[in-house]
């Protein structure tokens, strides 16, 4: 048999690497900027670009991206040259992927600040963004693809599966959610609009965690931890059982982010079965990952790698029995809008995906750079920091989360609201608030430890980018093989066309069983007679509504509880949100619902509400706006929009684009003269007047059918 020799390629390795600790560092930082923002509002300095709404999306999109994006990337890249015996297919592709990859975050980094934002969750990256992660993925698929075309191992390792089903499943999920009408290079609408936008994007939302913060890097487990160990993965017929149904199952969970909310009983339900389901698949991953480290836990006490991928992958099993928990309907009345899911995620964000990609960090670095790691004691004080700062931080949060939900609820004696004001619940998890961020900066400590740790590891190191390697050549199968019912995975897994078409095949089930029916089925959609189409000057403020990020603390979406038909008003209906484009109930209460807004208070009280919350809410976290106050309304984009609207049916009068304007400026100038009234003088083309007719808006259509 031919020995062939060839090069793995290091380099694209490297700088994935050193992108990973960068961006790891500047996320960290931003959550911890934020962390601190929301009981101290005055530390945005009065500058609109890094206010709390507006960089908790770069915060999410820092870390989910940028940090866990470029750690996929790091270990894919690696590990995949060594389980196929080959170089990647194309260097030429893998520099486009890395260097376009940085491009798009640089672009969040510097659109989400400003305010260019769709609004939806995890995918707030307006459309040429959009389109430019949809080339880089591409390109990442068909690097990746090649290289298994050209591998010497004619076996496809599990972790290959993962990451066949990481680029298939992420290609289609944000595809879809990304169907919208632009406007112009900054501003689109969600194609989808309401009850149908929410279930399209928690189905992205959802399987976005699923298969961009898990699939993946179950592959990474699945390679890295064994390596560590030096030991077998625990069973290879578990991997197969984890593998196919986690991936099947995890794509129908997506609804349970909206029980209780107005999208159809039927899809509810269906998300909660679902995610009840997700328990075994997913334990039986972190059941693999743990008995894997048999007759090696002598080693995990002495070694910080091993004790980072141990956390790691019992955060994972932690926060896979917890989602499908809180996905019960009794326990997601409690949870849902309140801190206690905030808990949740950072549990799998801190846990499972930073501790592993820390100690895939430790153990590959040393090994790109030929020499040992620097101190293992600093590695260990990582380690422990990192692990006191998790508990600091998610255990107040689940304690706040719980009291939040159980303050929402409470009734006196007497039947009246025990907390009537929202301000009171707030008030009481400001301590909470505090041991996060003081949580929040341990784990970022930790992160600079890690990064002197792995620079000094570097120095005293030599770079090999072009390692060279021999292995004989993948042999052709000379005819026919015999299939039997034991090697049936065995014959797929050396078919990477056939494995591909399963993988996709397995995935698009869920997603047409729960979207045909919203999209075919008219009836999930009933309309409301007096819901109308939001005027110009309305549609304005709802962007500027959005630019603010001021659905990352209010919540447009009124349960059917007593408490909250007490709190708020009429529960909320799927035909309120026919128009809605996109959809703005939101997925957390920092401040109160807002869905009944209109007419609830009068228009300078708005005004004075934003240029300073607590002189109309006295102790008020909420920080002001004063530039909305004084930025003139830009209606150059006003028709557009208009014109927008209209190819997504919602029913403005044909040519009203070039009547919008002016329509706009004469309910502009009665919201002006009505805060003359109120002793407020202010010009008619303000941002806030547009912001104050969409908030006097909320709600009202229902109001009036009562």
């Amino acid at each position: 048999m031919a020995v062939e020799k060839f090069h793995y390629d290091n380099q694209i390795v490297r700088l994935f690497t050193i992108a990973t600790i960068f961006w790891g560092a500047v996320g960290m930082l931003v959550g911890v900027t934020i962390a601190f923002q929301i009981y101290l509002p005055q530390l945005n300095g009065g500058i609109p670009y890094i206010t709390f709404s507006r960089l908790r999306p770069l915060h999410t999109n820092a870390v989910i991206f940028a940090f866990v994006g470029n750690g996929i990337f790091m270990g894919y890249y690696y590990s995949i040259q060594r389980l196929l015996k080959a170089r990647n297919f194309s260097d030429t592709l893998s520099k486009i992927h890395f260097w376009g990859w940085q491009a798009i975050i640089v672009s969040a980094a510097i659109t989400l600040p400003l305010g260019i934002t769709t609004s939806k969750e995890y995918a707030e990256l307006e459309w040429p963004i959009d389109i430019a992660i949809a080339v880089i993925w591409v390109i990442w698929g068909v690097n990746m693809l090649g290289t298994i075309m050209k591998r010497r191992e004619k076996h496809m390792y599990v972790a290959i599966w993962f990451y066949l089903a990481t680029f298939f499943t992420v290609a289609v999920l944000h595809i879809v959610n990304s169907f919208e009408i632009p406007v112009s290079w900054t501003k689109s609408y969600s194609l989808f609009a309401g009850v149908q936008d929410a279930l399209v994007q928690w189905w992205y939302g959802h399987n976005a965690v699923a298969f961009f913060l898990t699939t993946p890097y179950l592959g990474l487990m699945y390679y890295f931890l064994p390596k560590a160990a030096n030991r077998p993965v625990f069973s290879y017929r578990l991997s197969i059982i984890h593998f196919w149904a986690l991936i099947f199952i995890y794509i129908w969970a997506g609804p349970h982010h909206l029980l209780y909310s107005a999208l159809p009983d039927w899809a509810q339900s269906l998300g909660t079965v679902f995610s009840i389901m997700l328990i075994a698949p997913s334990w039986g991953g972190m059941l693999n990952g743990l008995l894997t480290l048999r007759g090696a836990w002598d080693r995990v006490r002495e070694d910080p790698i091993l004790k980072f991928m141990v956390v790691a992958v019992t955060a994972y099993g932690m926060a896979t029995f917890e989602g499908p928990m809180l996905s019960i309907k009794s326990v997601n009345a409690l949870s849902h809008f309140t801190d206690w899911t905030i808990a949740h995620v950072h549990v799998g964000a801190l846990g499972w995906n930073g501790f592993l990609t820390f100690g895939i960090l430790y153990w590959l670095v040393p090994r790109l750079y030929n020499t040992q790691l620097y101190s293992r004691k600093l590695a260990n004080w990582h380690f422990w920091l990192g692990t006191l700062g998790m508990l600091f931080y998610v255990i107040p949060l689940y304690w706040g989360g719980i009291t939040e939900g159980l303050m929402w609820k409470q009734f006196t004696a007497d039947g009246f609201l025990q907390y009537p004001n929202f301000l009171e619940t707030v008030l009481q998890v400001v301590p909470m608030y505090l041991l996060r961020s003081i949580g929040g900066s341990l784990y970022f400590i930790g992160i600079f430890i890690m990064g002197h740790n792995l620079l000094k590891t570097m120095k005293a190191g030599r770079f090999e980018a072009n390692e060279a390697v021999a292995a004989p050549a993948l042999e052709k199968s000379t005819g026919p093989e015999k299939i039997t019912k034991k090697d049936w995975h065995r014959w797929i897994e050396r078919r990477p066309v056939q494995f591909s078409v399963g993988v996709v095949i397995a995935v698009l089930i869920g997603g047409l069983v729960e979207m045909v029916p919203m999209f075919l089925v008219k009836s999930n959609v009933p309309t409301i007679a007096s819901v109308k189409p939001y005027t110009p000057l309305e549609l304005e403020g709802r962007d500027i509504y959005i630019r603010e990020g001021c659905n990352n603390c209010h919540s447009q979406m009124i349960r059917p509880f007593r408490s909250e038909t007490e709190r708020y008003g009429e529960y909320s209906k799927a035909g309120e949100f026919v128009y809605d484009h996109p959809f703005l109930w939101g997925s957390k209460r920092t401040g109160p619902d807002l869905a009944r807004e209109g007419g609830k208070y009068p228009d300078a009280w708005h005004y004075r509400h934003m240029e300073d919350p607590t002189s109309m809410s006295p102790g008020s976290l909420m920080p002001p706006y004063p530039w909305l106050l004084e930025d003139e309304l830009n209606v150059n984009h006003t028709p557009a929009k208009i014109r927008a609207m209209q190819k997504m049916g919602v029913p403005y009068p044909e040519g009203y684009d070039q009547q919008a304007v002016e329509d706009l400026m004469n309910q502009a100038n009665e919201i002006a003269y009505n805060l003359a009234i109120g002793g407020i003088d202010t010009d008619p083309d303000r941002e806030i007047i547009a912001l104050i007719a969409y908030l006097q808006r909320l709600g009202v259509d229902i109001k009036g059918n009562q």
